[in-house]
């Protein structure tokens, strides 16, 4: 599986871009996965409910399945967060894994840069950025800078640097 991240601070619109990236990638042909990373504490089960009963009751792993979907949480109980290596080996094949967050691994990433964040562009410390997408102009970047709402031209950057066809290949 081909692996490709979006990059950038906080509240510059990486899951605005991931969800309007995702369409345009699957209608080249790619079949594409996603992984989000986070550091805040989030829990997606509710208490009182059951699955939420068997974690409290000490499950590590617990499936939930239905008609239209299957989810597994596995809770960490004190061990280390896994690595996107890890994580990879539990997902089902497929073409691409676009990745939210991990900016700091050396997975080949886009930057989501919004000048008006004021905060420092990434690529210039991270050799594993290999083009920003920015709302503004940027000057001094050593990598291709494409516009942030034009969405095509990033799904056809993706594309190409990955060296995946069209039809996935």
């Amino acid at each position: 599986m081909k692996v490709f991240g979006l990059a950038g601070w906080s509240g510059s619109g990486k899951t605005t871009l991931m969800v309007t990236l995702l369409p345009r990638l699957i209608r080249l042909g790619l079949t594409v996965s996603t992984v989000k990373h986070t550091h805040d504490r989030v829990d997606l089960d509710k208490p009182g409910k059951d699955t939420y009963r068997h974690r409290e009751a000490g499950a590590t792993d617990v499936v939930l399945v239905s008609a239209s979907r299957w989810t597994l949480m596995h809770e960490l109980r004190g061990h280390p967060e896994p690595s996107l290596a890890d994580l990879l080996h539990h997902m089902t094949p497929v073409d691409l894994v676009m990745v939210e967050g991990f900016k700091h691994l050396g997975h080949d990433k886009l930057e989501v840069h919004r000048p008006v964040l004021g905060m420092p562009l990434l690529c210039r410390g991270d050799p594993a950025i290999v083009a920003v997408a920015t709302d503004g102009t940027l000057e001094g970047t050593s990598v291709p800078v494409l516009g942030l709402d034009d969405v095509d031209a990033i799904a056809a950057f993706v594309v190409v640097h990955l060296g995946l066809a069209p039809d996935g290949r």
